[in-house]
């Protein structure tokens, strides 16, 4: 593991009001804390521990959809990803899609209120980065999820918050840092909020609209790709990786920030993807209290997406591409799967952690063209 992540772990925990850490097997640096960061907190949140994708989140739905369709009806899949989704820093729907989310109350927030009208465009896209939505065979070695054992054709998407889930993080982890300035230079990402001030409370309650938000946005996406397609969904996983829940560990009411983790309770089911090439898992959590019931959240980057674009090019992620029989729609260099850690290392270093129901082969791939910046 990067030693600078478990170096930001350790200064993340001499926070004051911090009373536990974890770090999955998945981390690499980030912002503040590392991604793959689980920091419990008692009475504060701390925006930055939550991630600039507020909600980013994992969604999977079985399709009644034949296996041998993702190859023989290629050409028409990969029109209907285009169709059902927008992708790249900005996108949006022109006229926007119209969703129960957009008629909440949205002045929870002097930030929300403002970007109302954005996220109404918004709804629906998947952004930039490393969110993606995927066609692929989910394999299940028994009987779970309500279906037989098999191989089935299934949807996989990847994305947040969007535009105004970055302008809330952004919002308050500066407003944060303005009301402790006391916070010497490398612990200024992790200035916190107190959850009984009108900046604390303003910011969980947008956090909280930013996560049904972000369910919309995959909602929209799979319910239009199963009505272009004529098909419909068997069954369905989904889970955040960027949020903060309140949570009750070691006999005390915290508030846990899982930043690019995913939760991994007792029995709670979850999605951990690879790459763009390499599988991805549907599991149970074991209820480690260890892990603060936390597992990694995808594969987690090897090397950063500036030594990725200079390390690697196309020829070299085509032919990784092919000898796993993955059609690649679109994508940014720095998303190779070569950027990233061993998925199956990872998943080996946690199996105390959860146990693996389902394997999710990508085959079909769809993300923001290259050249677009991330988002994650």
């Amino acid at each position: 593991m990067d030693s600078q992540a478990i170096q930001q772990m350790e200064q993340a925990c001499q926070l004051p009001p911090v009373v536990v850490g974890a770090l999955m097997p998945d981390a690499h640096v980030g912002y503040g804390l590392p991604i793959g960061g689980v920091l419990a907190t008692e009475g504060v949140v701390i925006p930055y521990a939550v991630g600039m994708d507020i909600a980013c989140r994992m969604k999977l739905s079985v399709l009644d959809l034949p296996v041998a369709d993702i190859r023989g009806r290629e050409n028409c899949l990969i029109k209907v990803l285009e169709k059902a989704t927008r992708f790249g820093l900005g996108a949006e729907f022109k006229p926007a899609q119209e969703h129960p989310v957009m008629e909440e109350d949205w002045s929870v927030s002097p930030v929300t209120l403002r970007c109302r009208d954005k996220a109404r465009f918004q709804v629906g896209t998947s952004g930039s980065g490393n969110h993606f939505v995927e066609f692929g065979e989910l394999t299940l070695a028994r009987d779970a999820l309500g279906l037989k054992a098999g191989v089935y054709a299934a949807l996989l998407s990847h994305s947040g918050s969007r535009g105004t889930g970055g302008q809330v993080a952004t919002h308050y982890s500066k407003l944060a840092l303005k009301l402790h300035p006391e916070l010497p230079r490398e612990l200024g990402q992790l200035a916190w909020l107190d959850l009984d001030s009108d900046a604390g409370l303003e910011y969980w309650l947008a956090m909280e609209l930013m996560g049904r938000y972000a369910a919309a946005n995959h909602e929209l996406i799979h319910r239009d790709v199963v009505r272009l397609l004529g098909v419909s969904i068997v069954a369905g996983v989904e889970n955040h990786h960027n949020f903060a829940w309140r949570e009750k560990h070691f006999d005390h009411d915290l508030i846990v920030h899982r930043k690019g983790a995913t939760p991994a309770g007792l029995g709670m089911v979850g999605i951990i993807p690879g790459s763009m090439a390499t599988p991805g898992y549907v599991v149970c959590g074991r209820g480690v209290e260890a892990s603060l019931n936390s597992a990694a959240h995808g594969a987690g980057r090897r090397m950063s997406r500036t030594a990725t674009r200079k390390k690697f090019n196309w020829a070299e992620g085509r032919r990784f591409l092919a000898e796993h029989d993955v059609t690649l729609i679109s994508a940014g260099l720095d998303e190779v799967p070569m950027g990233y850690k061993d998925i199956e290392s990872v998943m080996a270093a946690q199996v105390d952690l959860v146990e693996i129901i389902a394997r999710f082969d990508p085959k079909l791939v769809k993300m923001a063209p290259d050249g677009h910046p991330a988002e994650d």
